[in-house]
């Protein structure tokens, strides 16, 4: 029998983001605590976004909006990195980036987390920016997907590729 495997990935789905800030762009309009306020959020880059306010703290309820519509959309939290409110003349910004792929050091430190707590018939490898694994045992590549749920990581995962 040939060995089965899945891949570890950090990837946002880039559809779902675009939706939450819509989502996110729609509320502010229509809440009456952010009118005519210059509240504001807005993509900036290819994975950036920028929030921008007249108040510190309306900032930083424009980032709440924007979080919970990205968590009912579905992205995990631990994938935008945000910065400390700015001020920028008589507006407060706020910048945002969202992370993607795995990096070397994470890459070891989901793999050694798999060859030490994990089944033993399972084979790690380090592909760029994602984690191979595969092993006989279809049961053992379960395991390791509920073991690498269920570690507390500084980044998001998905399992992708399962065969």
């Amino acid at each position: 029998m040939a060995d089965s495997s899945f891949d570890i990935v950090s990837k946002i789905d880039r559809q779902e983001a675009d939706n939450a800030l819509n989502q996110a762009v729609k509320e502010i309009s229509q809440r009456y605590d952010f009118k005519n306020t210059g509240a504001g959020i807005a993509w900036s880059g290819e994975l950036g976004i920028e929030i921008t306010a007249n108040a510190e703290e309306r900032a930083l309820a424009v980032l709440d909006v924007f979080q919970t519509k990205l968590i009912k959309r579905g992205i995990s939290l631990k994938a935008l990195e945000t910065g400390d409110p700015r001020q920028s003349g008589k507006e407060v910004k706020i910048s945002g980036t969202f992370t993607q792929g795995i990096s070397q050091e994470q890459a070891k430190k989901v793999s050694k987390l798999i060859r030490d707590e994990g089944p033993k018939s399972v084979k790690v490898q380090i592909q760029g920016d994602e984690l191979r694994v595969s092993s006989k045992s279809r049961d053992d590549l379960q395991d390791v997907i509920a073991l690498v749920k269920g570690a507390d990581l500084d980044f998001p995962t998905q399992f992708v590729n399962y065969r």
